[in-house]
């Protein structure tokens, strides 16, 4: 990988990235950011269930309580929409609907 990257410049010596190995590489990069947002959409869950607060989960993410619950809250809506689409992804109206509860507001 690192060698492939480095061959993104055009440094004599290196060859560049095919159209197909950038679009791979593209493709990649789009599947780990989806999963590390899932991930750290998980451990919001995770704290919010513990008891933490939305100023004390926004400062832990470097933003504000109010950007931490509305990125919350657009994961949510976002998981319920891949159900009502595939019907077996993402959230059902029943986890949905728990999800929004640990989410509450803005505290």
């Amino acid at each position: 990988m690192r060698d492939a990257l480095a061959a993104m410049t055009q440094d004599e010596g290196n060859t560049p990235l095919t159209r197909e190995e950038s679009l791979e590489l593209l493709a990649l990069s789009e599947v780990v950011i989806r999963k590390a947002g899932y991930g750290r959409q998980a451990m919001v869950r995770s704290a919010r269930g513990a008891g933490a607060s939305w100023n004390q989960i926004g400062a832990a993410l470097g933003t504000s309580k109010q950007a931490a619950w509305e990125a919350h809250n657009r994961w949510i809506e976002d998981q319920a929409r891949q159900h009502e689409l595939t019907g077996y992804e993402g959230f059902d109206p029943d986890q949905a609907s728990e999800a929004r509860g640990l989410a509450g507001s803005p505290d």
